[in-house]
């Protein structure tokens, strides 16, 4: 199958720029992207796609086997950017794709040039045993998946102000809301599994291109502390909290979201 049409492929911004790839996280397609791609696309290459079962992918191209792992997403990411045939690019992974980046350039890194990691979290869930606090309990997390396999759209409402974390701004709550709405949820059912189940806390030392973690100062999915963990497990990265608040800094804060991008993309390597 044609990758192009099988993650729905669309490339856009300056011929021969720097090649910036963005990849969006659970619930969501490349629409979320839409504040920061045009800021890019002055100085960069801007490639965005679908995650396969998200936005208009190929819903048919979906397999329940494939797409329950953390690393078949990561082979997805090697052939999009494989394809491309533009060279080594900046892999900018929010959320649940910041890990595939992790896994995909641990396996192939002559394909990138970096990451940017933009609120990533290896493990969602806290691990006392080693001090380390991914944000949520085992129970919370089960409960969690409970009720978004009870009642996704009822999930999808309720979740949506917690992940966006800007009670100020309700249009972007409900922003996220609808793109919940869209996804199928026999899909979303398998992909939240491997979004808060995974736990890719020992890859990320197997990382070996330039890296930015770019958190933000206030996340209730991805708490300060995972952020600073991920930058220590991966050697020579950069830590760099952004002013934004919420899950989703690409919709409120593009600028300064574009901005950290555009600087780690556009530094020499």
């Amino acid at each position: 199958m044609d990758v192009h049409s099988r993650n729905n492929v669309t490339v856009s911004g300056r011929p021969g720029g720097p090649v910036v790839v963005l990849a969006h996280g659970f619930g969501c397609d490349q629409n979320m992207w839409r504040l920061v791609a045009p800021i890019l696309e002055r100085d960069f290459t801007v490639v965005l796609f679908d995650h396969v079962g998200a936005g208009r992918s190929d819903l048919s191209a979906w397999d329940s086997e494939h797409h329950s792992t953390m690393s078949g997403y990561a082979e997805d990411v090697l052939e999009v950017c494989r394809e491309l045939g533009l060279g080594p690019v900046i892999f900018v992974g929010h959320s649940v794709s910041a890990m595939m980046g992790v896994l995909a350039a641990a396996r192939e890194p002559a394909v990138f040039a970096g990451l940017v990691l933009l609120a990533p979290s290896p493990c969602f869930i806290d691990d006392p045993a080693s001090g380390y606090r991914g944000g949520f309990s085992a129970e919370d997390i089960d409960e969690l998946l409970d009720s978004l396999d009870a009642n996704y759209l009822g999930w999808s409402g309720a979740m949506a102000p917690v992940i966006m974390g800007n009670p100020g701004r309700p249009e972007l709550s409900e922003e996220l809301t609808n793109s919940f709405c869209r996804t199928d949820p026999r899909i979303a059912r398998v992909f939240a599994r491997v979004t808060f189940l995974s736990d890719n806390r020992e890859d990320l030392a197997r990382v070996s291109v330039p890296v930015l973690v770019a958190q933000c100062s206030s996340d209730a999915i991805a708490p300060p502390e995972v952020g600073a963990f991920v930058r220590s497990r991966i050697p020579g990265s950069r830590l760099v909290t952004l002013n934004a608040t919420g899950h989703c800094p690409q919709l409120s804060a593009p600028e300064e979201t574009a901005l950290a991008i555009a600087g780690f993309a556009g530094a020499p390597r």
